[in-house]
């Protein structure tokens, strides 16, 4: 069965998104039309402070969650941010969904299932017969995040120090294999 779905796990800090990037940098540089949404930490005076969400077509910004926020579900230090979740995040999928070759999804995780409407754009997404790369939080147990990884579509990467460097490639190829019936943009 041809695989559509590639997903990245992996420890925090690893490189997942750093990975995310390289495959979407691959994919635009063969023509193909990539668009989703990208989390990243953010930082300052050495310490995260929270993580940011960014569309990759429009490069809207947003906050997934931070620790001055003060409202919104609560996760460890952080607390997520609902609204920009919602209208990055969620509306950056959708887009992608409606308009690129390749749907990015970074992350499945915690604080992203806190909104109903981002799970059920995830899993219109991944029923949809787009290509998506999306990154699985590691550890964290969730129907969403298990129906995903189980489907016969999917395959699942782990991110590790060892092949953080050579896994884009290998990502790349995949998708593109199953791009192979699609047109590019």
């Amino acid at each position: 069965m041809r695989k559509r779905i590639l997903l990245l796990t992996g420890n925090p800090g690893v490189g997942k998104t750093t990975v995310v990037m390289k495959v979407v940098d691959s994919l635009r540089a063969k023509r193909y039309k990539v668009g989703g949404m990208v989390s990243r930490e953010v930082r300052s005076n050495n310490a995260r402070i929270g993580f940011e969400i960014t569309d990759l077509t429009s490069g809207k910004r947003g906050w997934l969650a931070h620790t001055d926020a003060g409202i919104g579900p609560r996760v460890g230090k952080y607390h997520v941010e609902m609204d920009d979740l919602e209208s990055v995040g969620m509306r950056a999928i959708v887009s992608a969904v409606e308009n690129s070759d390749v749907v990015i999804i970074d992350e499945i995780g915690p604080m992203e299932l806190f909104s109903r409407s981002f799970r059920e754009t995830v899993e219109r997404a991944a029923g949809y017969a787009k290509l998506v790369v999306g990154v699985v939080h590691r550890r964290f147990m969730n129907d969403l995040v298990e129906s995903v990884k189980s489907r016969e579509d999917a395959l699942l990467f782990e991110v590790t120090v060892e092949n953080r460097n050579r896994l884009p490639d290998v990502i790349v190829e995949r998708a593109i294999i199953g791009l192979s019936s699609r047109s590019k943009g």
